[in-house]
């Protein structure tokens, strides 16, 4: 027998032809369940809002924070300021004031570039040089005491003709 084929029964191609069909149906309907993966989540959670009252960092308030900053900065810029001296001046008298003083400051520094040595600014013109030309205190001392005779005079001559020429008043 040319061309016998072996047979199935109308049976099992009808299980085979069902088999197919189920698999190709449970396919198509397990492809449109999501992924538990892929399933969209919750949102996150929004952060809570920035105020004052939030703890930044340390356990310190944002304000805490800010107010330290602050404190910090003005510091440096006082110090700054101070090192420096930088004033602006605010008005036009102020400005001109600062230029004078400015001035007159270079004017003295240029005369003490003239001023001679202090030896030479201590001997008397016209005297001659003397190695002891100044005294000692008990040297002054007792050229007083040697002057006292002559200026007790001298008072009492002065305490005369003060009594004599004040006016008398009743």
């Amino acid at each position: 027998m040319v061309g016998d084929q072996p047979v199935c029964p109308p049976q099992l191609l009808l299980r085979g032809w069902g088999t197919v069909l189920l698999s190709q149906c449970m396919s198509s309907v397990f492809s449109q369940i999501p992924d538990p993966e892929l399933l969209p989540t919750d949102p996150p959670k929004k952060p809570d809002p920035v105020n004052s009252e939030t703890v930044v960092f340390w356990g310190l308030r944002l304000w805490q924070v800010i107010g330290i900053f602050a404190v910090f900065a003005l510091a440096v810029v006082i110090t700054l300021c101070c090192i420096f001296k930088c004033r602006i001046p605010r008005t036009k008298k102020e400005i001109e004031a600062r230029h004078a003083q400015r001035q007159a400051a270079k004017k003295y520094a240029n005369t003490l570039e003239t001023v001679p040595p202090l030896n030479e600014l201590t001997e008397i013109p016209g005297s001659t040089p003397d190695a002891s030309a100044v005294q000692t205190v008990s040297e002054q001392v007792q050229s007083q005491n040697a002057n006292n005779g002559h200026l007790s005079e001298v008072r009492v001559a002065e305490e005369h003709s003060i009594s004599v020429t004040l006016p008398e008043t009743e």
